[in-house]
């Protein structure tokens, strides 16, 4: 299925029943800032939404432009349909939590061999750096065990803590290998409480409830390593989601247009500059012509390379639609991503039914 933008809300979201969405992508492709998008798109229906880094790099904070969180689930937003430019009443909150790899092995010794005062003295001596460097499968197992403890927590009601968690996941190439822990950890750890951590976390992650979102540019490179990731997902019995096409660009002319205006249609460009001021007051052709001459070449340069661009993007459309999975398309936006960029782009996500 392919989503194009509209002026309505879809009724029926295409992720309804996910209740946990892992957002990957190729460096470069804008994968926090759609992570961000998704999870405000999410929290907008009401309930509560939880964002969650893994990376350590603070990208959330910077995308909502406060300070740097702590190893806590703390509330960044309160969204409303109507933030997002939508029709109805909706409205949610939506929590952020940057994982700590160290913080998050000293919360789980604790839980499972109660080392309280200890598990401190093993994080002044460089145990737990140690740890994570020689197993690097149990520092996934944290982290992923992180996101899918708070997909199933409760609260004292019965009811889930979270309506719905995002995690802004590694890049692709290592991908698999992030959310395939039961594996990573098979050799380090064959039972016990990390074994059962572990195989805990693989039942979230392939549950009907869990979705992995693969987001790319309309360019070979990251389109090549979606159709890659979408491989190895697969290949790894791990749900594949959709495609989240970001920073896309509007065509203004294809190959034809610029072929006609670089052949037949030279002399009336030529005019119509000069028309438009660029020949200055003369209404003279000649002189209109001598004015705006200069200027052809290099407009017309910009025209192919614009066109063999939109050429290009079409190419990688035709690629990602052989995936046939769910695809959704975001706007280039032109001055960069601030809170009302991220806006923005979270309606569009829930115009097309992505949430």
């Amino acid at each position: 299925m392919a989503s194009t933008p509209g002026p309505t809300v879809s009724a029926d979201p295409d992720w309804e029943g996910v209740r946990l969405h892992v957002v990957s992508g190729k460096g470069g492709t804008g994968k926090t800032t759609v992570a961000a998008a998704l999870a405000l798109a999410l929290a907008a229906e009401g309930g509560r939404t939880l964002l969650i880094e893994v990376e350590g790099r603070q990208g959330i904070a910077e995308l909502f432009g406060i300070s740097a969180l702590p190893y806590e689930e703390r509330k960044v937003a309160t969204v409303s349909q109507a933030r997002l430019g939508l029709p109805g009443n909706g409205q949610g909150e939506l929590f952020a939590l940057a994982i700590d790899t160290e913080q998050a092995l000293l919360e789980y010794l604790e839980m499972f061999y109660k080392l309280g005062r200890a598990g401190k003295a093993l994080q002044k001596v460089g145990f737990v750096d140690f740890a994570t460097t020689i197993a690097p499968g149990v520092r996934d197992v944290l982290l992923t065990g992180k996101a899918c403890e708070a997909a199933r927590r409760k609260g004292p009601d019965g009811r889930r803590t979270y309506d719905a968690i995002v995690m802004d996941a590694p890049p692709t190439g290592r991908l698999t290998r992030f959310l395939n822990v039961n594996a990573e950890v098979a050799g380090l750890a064959r039972f016990g409480p990390i074994h059962g951590q572990a195989q805990a976390v693989m039942r979230v992650l392939k549950s009907p409830e869990t979705a992995v979102h693969f987001v790319t540019l309309l360019e070979e490179m990251p389109v090549q390593e979606t159709v890659d990731g979408v491989a190895d997902l697969s290949a790894a019995q791990l749900p594949v989601g959709g495609v989240l096409v970001n920073m896309v660009r509007p065509p203004i002319l294809d190959a034809a247009a610029v072929a006609a205006v670089e052949g037949d249609h030279r002399e009336e460009v030529a005019l119509a500059l000069g028309e438009a001021g660029l020949g200055g007051r003369s209404r003279k052709p000649e002189t209109v012509r001598a004015a705006v001459e200069p200027l052809l070449d290099p407009l017309l340069a910009q025209a192919r390379e614009h066109a063999e661009r939109v050429e290009l993007e079409r190419a990688q459309r035709a690629d990602l639609q052989q995936l046939k999975l769910p695809t959704y398309e975001l706007p280039l936006l032109g001055e960069g991503v601030d809170l009302g960029g991220l806006y923005r782009l979270a309606g569009e996500l829930k115009r097309q039914g992505a949430a």
